[in-house]
C-alpha cells in the first residue's frame, strides 16, 4: 500500500487545474463541532456537493448554500457515510471525520463517480489546504465509476463573532460602514480572515436610537493566537472613529448562537428592551462586553447583533416585513 501527501500545487500539476478557491476549517472543541467553509467556482458544483454531503450523513450536521459558498457545520469524530445502493448510479459524496491535531483539523472525504474527482482533485487544490492525504494509490486514480478517499489537512482557526451599535448620530456616520471599516482591518492581521458582515434591524420605535436603529455583527476566522490581535483591532477602530458615546461592543468566541440567545435577539427586534434585561440574557453566553464610555445603551443592539447573526434576510428586515414574502429564499 502506498500512501501519498500531495500539496495542492502538486495536486494541481498532477490532475490539471480544478474549480475549488477557498477551504477553512474552525473549530470549537467545547461544543464538539467544526465550522467548514468552502467556496467552488459556480453555484451548481456547490448546490450539487452540498445535496450529496447531506445525503451520505457522516459527520455534517447541516450546510447552507450562498452563491458559490458553502458553509458546513460538523461534529467532531469519526462518522461513517452512507451513500446507499444508488451510489454507483447517481454518484456520492460525504464528510466521514473531522479530527483536531495540535493547531491542525484534518478533515477525510469520500466519493464516488464524478463526486469521488470532486474530493480526490479538486478539492486538494483549494487555497487553505495544507497538504492532501491518498490512503492508497487506487484513491489517485480520478473519475468514471471510481471511489476515492482523501484527507485535507489545514490550519485550526476559531470562529470570533462581534457585535457594534450605536456609532453615529444625526449629523453623521453609520455603524455598518464604521464596522465593515473596523472588519477590513483585522482582516490585514495575519491568521485572520473576514467572513461576513450582517446588518440587524431592531426595534424601529425605540427612543434611544440615532437614525435606522440597525446594529451590525461582524464573523471572523482567527488562528488561536490572533484572536486577541483581531478583538484589540476592531475595538481601537471603533474607539477611534465612533461618533456617538454610547456605543456597545459584544464579543463571542465560538461556533453556533444558542436557541435562547437567537430567541432573545428576535425580542430585541419586536420591542424595546432595556439595557438590564439584556445583560441578563447575556449570562452564561460566552458574550463579553466591550464599553468605550460609561452609557451602556449600545449593549442592547451590540447583543442582539451576535443573536442574530447566523440569520439571513430576516435579520435585515422588519419583525414581520412586507418586504420579506417577495425575496426568494
Amino acid at each position: 500500500m502506498i500512501i501519498m501527501k500531495l500539496n495542492p500545487t502538486q495536486v494541481k500539476e498532477k490532475y490539471g487545474p480544478m474549480f475549488s478557491q477557498r477551504f477553512l476549517t474552525m473549530v470549537d472543541s467545547s461544543r464538539n463541532v467544526a465550522e467548514i467553509i468552502e467556496t467552488c467556482a459556480v453555484k451548481g458544483t456547490i448546490e450539487w456537493d452540498a445535496v450529496n454531503r447531506c445525503r451520505a450523513g457522516g459527520a455534517i450536521q447541516w450546510c447552507e448554500v450562498e452563491g458559490t459558498t458553502m458553509v458546513m457545520r460538523a461534529r467532531l469524530g469519526e462518522s461513517p457515510i452512507k451513500f446507499g445502493p444508488t451510489d454507483v448510479e447517481y454518484g456520492g459524496q460525504g464528510l466521514e471525520a473531522v479530527l483536531v491535531d495540535g493547531d491542525k483539523v484534518i478533515t477525510k472525504w469520500a466519493g464516488c463517480g464524478g463526486a469521488g474527482l470532486g474530493v480526490a482533485a479538486c478539492l486538494t487544490q483549494a487555497p487553505g489546504v495544507l497538504h492532501a492525504i491518498y490512503p492508497t494509490e487506487e484513491d489517485m486514480k480520478v473519475g468514471g465509476a471510481r471511489a476515492n478517499r482523501v484527507e485535507l489537512v489545514t490550519p485550526l482557526y476559531e470562529k470570533v463573532t462581534i457585535g457594534i451599535d450605536d456609532t453615529d448620530n444625526k449629523e453623521g456616520g453609520a455603524t455598518w460602514v464604521l464596522a465593515l471599516k473596523a472588519s477590513k482591518m483585522a482582516a490585514a492581521i495575519d491568521g485572520v480572515q473576514s467572513l461576513n458582515l450582517r446588518l440587524i434591524q431592531l426595534f424601529p420605535k425605540s427612543p434611544h436610537k440615532t437614525t435606522n436603529c440597525v446594529s451590525s455583527a461582524i464573523t471572523f476566522a482567527a488562528r488561536p493566537d490572533a484572536v486577541d490581535s483581531l478583538i484589540k483591532s476592531v475595538v481601537a477602530t471603533v474607539k477611534r472613529e465612533t461618533r456617538s458615546s454610547k456605543t456597545g461592543i459584544a464579543v463571542y468566541r465560538g461556533i453556533g448562537i444558542s436557541p435562547a440567545l437567537n430567541a432573545f435577539g428576535w425580542e430585541v427586534k419586536k420591542h424595546l428592551v432595556t439595557v438590564e434585561t439584556v445583560e441578563e440574557n447575556a449570562k452564561g453566553t460566552g458574550i463579553e462586553f466591550i464599553d468605550l464610555f460609561p452609557n451602556r445603551e449600545g449593549r442592547i443592539g451590540a447583543l442582539a447583533a451576535v443573536a442574530l447573526s447566523e440569520e439571513r434576510t430576516d435579520a435585515a428586515a422588519l419583525y414581520n416585513d412586507c418586504a420579506l414574502p417577495l425575496i426568494r429564499r
